[in-house]
């Protein structure tokens, strides 16, 4: 079989696993990232302390890119709204293009006052404080009183940050918003041993008892909660700071009332109900409304795919066929509502297919699955004359796109190791695109 050249756009662990798979296939593979290190949120969303989990991904990542028949480009932004679109990557003529983008999108209720300063998304926050540019020197500034809506992991990575690690003053509370009750819980109890010291017992069970009445309702007995999703209430451990850890349950958010300096000032919430739905449950609004007093909040409810990438987008989600004689594969190949027709040889894999689905072992399996109907479409597709990755980055550089190759981001490793060696750190990242590409820069030239 003829080798095909297949473009990559991401550098997550979703494209870069389907970027092995398809090499190995004996493919060649030009890996096209919107940032300059490869890693996506396995470099830039895995909490900041977590070394050695992201040294083990590194390392995994690196080997991905060793790889003969594996080239890489970046920060090159494929967005319809920049120099390099998909029409323009179209024109290189690849065999096929894999989107393995993510869910760059930002997820909003469309709440009143949603604008208003101290008022962030999760995954922004999130990259703010592991450093991807150019989040990393944006302002998200927080308060003494700081509301996450969320109960997942993300949501308690948010409050250790804030708690323990956020260099400067801590906050006085962080108060976790959650639409449902005590036994809905998301995290994992693993993640959640960080932060358990800073559970204030006294207003947990205070809430517990506002809301016991709302789930006997459904069958739930509050007092069950410490044998169950709450086990740490069973202790009571000194806090180990000047933060506490709340939670307001049966709570949904409706307006943002910002003061006089535009920030946030109070969080307007509807107080739910739980209503039985088969096996689970589900929350419904009544016509109690409460105000809380906060300056910071943040949304920790998930992502959703970024329509300015210029894929076929409907509903929060870039449009695959729905071919009912073949399901599997048709949830990988991109669909045009306009045309009723596949766009040949375009595919969409891990969290730019389902946002915010899994963790890096989860976009592994999805891309690697999506890969095997990419393999079976080269197997038919027609083989172009194709421009290098050489010629790509001469023609990228001569636009004006400051693109890196595999070298450079080899180059920008060892000096930012070099950097953490000579602090003392365990970790150094660079928090701007311009520090990272001066200091490729001074290795070349040097």
């Amino acid at each position: 079989m003829d080798q095909a050249t297949v473009y990559v756009v991401g550098a997550g662990p979703a494209g870069l696993f389907a970027a092995r798979k398809i090499a190995n296939a004996g493919h060649h593979v030009i890996i096209l990232n919107r940032d300059i290190k490869p890693g996506g949120l396995a470099e830039y969303g895995i909490y900041p302390k977590k070394f050695h989990m992201k040294n083990g991904l590194r390392k995994q990542f690196a080997k991905i890119l060793s790889m003969p028949n594996i080239d890489y480009i970046g920060n090159v932004r494929v967005r319809s709204d920049e120099r390099l679109t998909i029409e323009a990557l179209k024109e290189w003529q690849p065999a096929a293009m894999v989107f393995a983008v993510g869910a760059q999108g930002t997820k909003k209720l469309g709440l009143p006052g949603e604008d208003s300063k101290g008022v962030y998304s999760a995954k922004d926050f999130v990259y703010h404080y592991n450093l991807l540019p150019p989040f990393a020197t944006q302002d998200f500034s927080t308060g003494r009183r700081v509301a996450i809506v969320g109960m997942g992991n993300v949501m308690v990575d948010i409050a250790r940050w804030l708690m323990i690690d956020q260099p400067g003053e801590k906050p006085e509370e962080v108060i976790v918003i959650a639409r449902r009750g005590p036994f809905e819980v998301k995290f994992d109890n693993k993640e959640f041993d960080e932060i358990e010291a800073f559970l204030d017992r006294k207003l947990f069970q205070e809430e517990l008892n506002r809301v016991a009445e709302a789930c006997r309702a459904v069958g739930q007995d509050v007092g069950k909660v410490p044998d169950t999703t709450f086990p740490w209430l069973k202790s009571q451990p000194e806090r180990s700071g000047p933060s506490k850890l709340t939670f307001r349950f049966l709570s949904s958010p409706i307006a943002i009332d910002p003061g006089p300096d535009g920030r946030i000032q109070r969080l307007r919430v509807v107080e739910n109900v739980l209503v039985a739905d088969g096996e689970s449950t589900r929350a419904k609004a009544t016509d109690k409304e409460v105000a809380l007093d906060v300056d910071t909040l943040i949304f920790a409810i998930g992502d959703l795919a970024d329509p300015a990438l210029g894929l076929p987008y409907n509903r929060n989600s870039y449009v695959t066929n729905s071919d009912p004689s073949d399901p599997d594969r048709a949830a990988y190949e991109v669909f045009d509502p306009a045309s009723g027709q596949v766009l040949e040889g375009m595919f969409v894999v891990g969290w730019a297919r389902k946002a915010s689905e899994g963790l890096v072992g989860k976009a592994r399996f999805d891309a690697e699955h999506g890969v095997d109907f990419v393999l079976k479409y080269l197997e038919r597709a027609e083989r172009r004359s194709t421009p290098t990755a050489a010629e790509l980055l001469r023609e990228m550089r001569s636009s004006g796109i400051e693109a890196v190759t595999k070298d450079d981001v080899t180059r920008l490793s060892q000096v930012e190791a070099q950097q953490a060696a000579a602090l003392g750190l365990p970790e150094f990242k660079f928090s701007t695109n311009e520090e990272m590409l001066r200091a490729i820069e001074a290795t070349v030239a040097g």
